[in-house]
């Protein structure tokens, strides 16, 4: 079968999926049976890409490489219904920008694709906080797959660990750094900086935003809670409902002094699933030296799942970054591939 794909979004991370998918065709095809043609590229700045029968990536990198925009209309978000249907894409991927109060623009462009039967999957956080619920009945309804793995630790696959793998374990409770910029904040920090010239640091090295409240305010991780509510027990938790404490308020002096006490303050976000009341919060933890979760360092993010068969088990990887990204959007890209090919 011939994939044909239609992507959202042109920045840091759809950029990275185009290269992938060059450089890496003949062997996605070959390994993976992922044969993909991407037919429709649309970007607010760089405009709109439309190949139905399959766009010359190489052509469109250099572009890209060049700070050129695309041949092609002009696209506004209404145009984007027709569009997609004159690509013929079958899957789609939404790379656009988050925005956690209105999910927009992806929010749009993933309910279009999902009610046209367009399998997707999206590296936003923003669809999700806002209609999450929606998205995945709209999902059902039309006979889509929808999955959003770069959604909560990028490129490390913690969303594929706990569906697939840990298939038939209980997931009694979630541990997780989730926020890069928070412990590369908190890590400065016990190594002296004060909190301004933590974030001042981060935001110089791209890991903080000009506006740093959801980071360090804790909105980005609780989002990410709610995302895995879904994802443990299929309980659709609204974000308001994650009790939420950030890391304005922390100091260098408490960061030594937990030090001094054995112990290493870090931003946990916290799931202890349940049917009826699920326990979600995010708030700064003194954990013990030993917890897996004390010596995750930097921009890293880690996440601890507390299972009935296995046990505790911690997987660590990037939280962020435009391959790493990604690369969650193609294994999710796969991953439909696959499930499509087991109900045919």
């Amino acid at each position: 079968m011939t994939w044909k794909l239609a992507l959202a979004g042109c920045g840091n991370v759809g950029t990275a999926l185009l290269e992938i998918l060059h450089r890496k065709g003949a062997e996605l095809a070959t390994r993976h049976g992922f044969d993909c043609r991407v037919c429709l590229v649309t970007d607010p700045l760089r405009g709109v890409a439309l190949n139905p029968e399959g766009l010359d990536l190489g052509t469109l990198l250099e572009k890209l490489r060049n700070g050129g925009t695309f041949n092609g209309l002009p696209e506004g978000l209404g145009s984007f219904e027709s569009l997609l249907a004159r690509s013929g894409a079958n899957l789609f991927a939404d790379a656009t920008p988050t925005n956690l109060t209105t999910g927009e623009p992806g929010l749009t462009h993933l309910r279009v694709a999902l009610s046209r039967g367009v399998h997707a999957t999206t590296s936003s956080k923003g669809p999700l906080a806002v209609a999450a619920e929606e998205l995945e009945s709209l999902a059902k309804r039309h006979g889509a797959l929808f999955r959003y793995e770069g959604a909560v630790m990028s490129g490390t696959p913690l969303v594929a660990l706990i569906r697939e793998n840990l298939a038939g374990c209980a997931v009694t409770k979630v541990e997780g750094i989730l926020n890069g910029t928070t412990n590369y904040m908190l890590t400065r920090m016990e190594e002296g900086l004060s909190y301004g010239e933590a974030l001042a640091e981060a935001q110089g090295k791209g890991y903080a935003e000009a506006d740093p409240t959801a980071d360090v305010e804790g909105w980005d991780a609780a989002v990410k809670v709610a995302i895995l509510s879904r994802v443990v027990s299929g309980v659709a938790l609204p974000v308001d409902r994650v009790d939420r404490t950030g890391i304005s308020a922390l100091t260098p002096e408490d960061l030594r002094t937990a030090k001094e006490e054995g112990r290493r303050i870090r931003l946990v976000a916290t799931l202890i699933p349940d049917p009826e009341s699920p326990v979600a919060k995010v708030a700064p933890e003194r954990l013990p030296l030993d917890h897996p979760l004390a010596s995750v360092r930097g921009a890293t993010n880690a996440a601890t799942l507390h299972t009935d068969h296995l046990g505790p088990i911690t997987i660590t990887g990037p939280g962020a970054g435009r391959t790493e990204t990604g690369q969650a959007l193609l294994t999710d890209l796969l991953a439909i591939a696959r499930l499509a090919r087991e109900e045919n």
